[in-house]
C-alpha cells in the first residue's frame, strides 16, 4: 500500500501538472468515482485548471480552479502514471491534460477511489497530525499514546492517531526506537516517545528521498520505482539476518497485519539500560 513517503513522492513529481487544464475524463471503471454521480465527476472536473497539488496523510489531493478538491486515495495498489496515456485491464481512469499528457490512474485489485469534494476537511478532518510537521513533537505524540491500551504497532496505523504510516513504516520505525511491536502504546517511557517520534520523522524523511518503496505494486509516475526499500532494516526481511546484530528477523501478525521486528534489538520487555538511553 503506498504510505506517506510513496504518496509523498507522487506528490513531488506530478507538480509539473500544476496550472494544466483537465481537458478531458475517461472513467473506464466508474465504481473508482466515490460520494458523486459519474456524470456529474467528469463535468465538475472537465475543464478546471490544477492550482495545486499536495498530500494529506495517505490522500492525494488535486486543487482545482472551481475551489473542488479532487482526492484520490490509492488504498492497497493504486498509481498514478504521467505519460502517454495508454491503458490496460488495470486502468480504471484517465484524464487528458492541455500540456498534451495523460494521467491514468491504475489499481490491480480495484480499492482505490477518487472524490470530489468541495472541503477537503469533510474527507480529511479526523486525520491525526502530520509526522514531519514541526508541530508533530514528542509531547502531542506521549500525549495521544497515552489514550491508548492497544499495541503500539497498531496505534502507529490508526490513522486518526498519526496520519499516512502505514505497516512498512511503523515496523522500520519501531525498529529504530528499539521497541517491540507488541508493547502497550499507553505504557511507553517519555524517553521511548522521544525516541520513536524521532525515529519516525528521520524514516519517512529517508523514504522520502529515496522516492518510496517498491516492494509490490507501487511505481513512480514516469514508470520507475522506488527505492526505500533497499534501506529496510526489519520490514519484508523474514528470515534474514539483522543487519545489527544478526539475529533471524521475526514475522508476527498484529490487529491481523503483518509485522516483522528484530527479538534481539526490539525486546517484548526493555532492559533497564535501553529504557535509559
Amino acid at each position: 500500500m503506498p504510505e506517506l513517503p510513496e504518496v509523498e513522492t507522487i506528490k513531488n513529481e506530478l507538480l509539473p501538472c500544476v496550472g494544466a487544464t483537465v481537458i478531458h475524463v475517461d472513467l473506464i471503471d466508474s465504481k473508482v468515482v466515490s460520494g458523486i454521480n459519474v456524470e456529474k465527476f467528469c463535468r465538475m472536473v472537465e475543464g478546471q485548471m490544477v492550482k495545486n497539488i499536495e498530500r494529506r496523510g495517505k490522500y492525494l489531493i488535486f486543487l482545482l480552479s472551481n475551489s473542488y478538491s479532487l482526492a484520490i486515495h490509492f488504498r492497497m495498489t493504486g498509481s498514478l502514471l504521467l505519460g502517454s496515456g495508454n491503458i490496460d485491464r488495470y486502468s480504471r481512469a484517465r484524464f487528458r491534460l492541455s500540456s498534451g499528457e495523460y494521467l491514468t490512474l491504475r489499481d490491480p485489485r480495484r480499492f482505490g477511489t477518487m472524490k470530489l469534494v468541495k472541503v477537503i476537511g469533510e474527507l480529511t478532518g479526523k486525520l491525526g497530525p502530520e509526522p514531519l510537521d514541526e508541530s508533530f513533537t514528542p509531547e502531542v505524540l506521549e500525549r495521544s499514546l497515552s489514550r491508548h491500551r492497544i499495541p503500539i504497532k497498531a496505534a502507529l496505523l490508526d490513522q486518526n492517531i498519526i496520519a499516512g504510516i502505514g505497516n512498512m513504516y511503523a515496523d522500520e520505525s519501531l525498529f529504530a526506537a528499539h521497541i517491540h511491536p507488541l508493547r502497550k502504546a499507553d505504557l511507553l517511557s517519555h524517553e521511548e516517545v522521544q525516541s520513536l517520534c524521532s525515529s519516525i520523522k528521520e524514516i519517512l524523511q529517508q523514504a522520502i528521498s529515496n522516492k518510496g518503496a517498491s516492494v509490490d505494486t507501487y511505481i513512480r509516475p514516469g514508470g520507475q520505482i522506488g527505492m526505500a526499500q533497499f534501506k529496510f532494516n526489519v520490514a519484508h526481511r523474514y528470515g534474514k539476518a539483522c543487519r545489527v546484530c544478526g539475529t533471524s528477523i521475526q514475522r508476527i501478525m498484529v490487529r491481523s497485519r503483518g509485522t516483522y521486528f528484530c527479538p534481539e534489538c526490539q525486546p517484548s520487555q526493555p532492559s533497564i539500560q535501553r529504557s535509559l538511553m
